[in-house]
């Protein structure tokens, strides 16, 4: 495993537009069933798999693999699913040098069912990455504090996640947060948050503001942009993001495919937005690169088995023109 680290960040040096990522790494647990059962019921499931998984660990995936130099700051337990999680980071290219190996709690697991629809219900026993503290953020800030961007999501405590986004304006280092799942953040954290990327029931929960369509989705969006975030992102779905900053906003349209599995598209789009706008792309042109990642995820099935590669998301961009 040693190897594996050294080989990784010595890839990640080669490339100074550097992306960090804090957050879980959980091994997936899929069931395919006809539909997800409803509370009490029980049904027969289809096939059965085990993947690579958690919210932190699918975006670092998933910017690696859209071309991005990506630091994974994370926990994992001292088990084989830990051992394999680490693994395949280091083979995506992923600097793994701050993931720990934690020897007091197992790896994350997440139980999953996913319907013939493409929809998907999720359980999260956090394990590993409910011990990823602010000690570590720490050990970690140099790296954070070189980043050209910081990517968060809420799978791991909420002291880290202000932790991370605090050493991160210490050097003004734009910070992503992804507020999945959904939890009451307070202001202090929020200033610090250059761009926000609640899909619709996040953004409810956070506003308090039930999004049907793009007119509750502006409303929702000023509440957040006046409490201090840079940029709004609510993403709807279907009909695509709503993007909103103090001087514009607008909804840029997705792209439609027929699903097989949604789960980790909202990852993917994260990832990916993350790239694009390290690489300087507009703020609405990332997210039309982010949605072509995301709709280029869903055509397959897992979590990280589903993240495009770069070169895969320009074609498909090239093609939808």
């Amino acid at each position: 495993m040693k190897n594996l680290r050294v080989q990784a960040k010595a890839r990640q040096a080669m490339n100074s537009k550097k992306i960090v990522v804090v957050g879980s790494s959980n091994t997936d647990l899929i069931l395919r069933v006809p539909h997800i059962p409803a509370p009490g019921e029980t049904i027969l499931g289809g096939k059965f798999l085990t993947a690579p998984g958690g919210k932190g660990a699918n975006q670092a995936v998933a910017a690696a693999r859209a071309g991005g130099s990506v630091v994974f700051v994370a926990r994992v337990g001292n088990d084989h699913y830990g051992e394999e999680a680490v693994a395949g980071f280091a083979r995506d290219g992923i600097d793994v040098s701050h993931v720990v190996i934690d020897k007091r709690a197992p790896s994350g697991v997440a139980l999953i069912f996913v319907s013939s629809r493409g929809e998907n219900s999720i359980a999260v026993a956090d394990s590993a990455n409910g011990r990823l503290s602010p000690a570590d953020i720490k050990r970690a800030g140099a790296a954070i504090r070189e980043a050209k961007m910081l990517v968060l999501q809420l799978e791991i405590p909420l002291e880290t996640v202000c932790a991370a986004a605090a050493v991160a304006a210490s050097r003004h280092v734009p910070v992503i947060l992804n507020p999945a799942p959904a939890c009451p953040l307070p202001d202090e954290l929020l200033q610090k948050v250059a761009v926000l990327t609640p899909n619709e029931t996040e953004c409810q929960i956070l506003t308090g503001i039930k999004i049907t369509g793009e007119s509750t989705a502006r409303k929702a969006a000023a509440s957040l942009l006046a409490r201090g975030v840079g940029a709004v992102i609510i993403t709807m779905g279907k009909r695509g993001a709503y993007v909103a900053t103090p001087q514009e906003d607008r909804l840029v349209p997705g792209f439609r495919v027929e699903p097989v599995d949604t789960t980790a598209a909202g990852d993917v789009f994260n990832g990916s937005l993350a790239v694009a706008l390290v690489e300087g792309q507009p703020l609405s042109q990332a997210v039309r690169f982010a949605h072509a990642a995301a709709a280029l995820s869903v055509t397959k099935p897992g979590a990280q088995s589903s993240a495009p590669r770069r070169k895969a998301v320009d074609k498909f961009l090239k093609t939808t023109l």
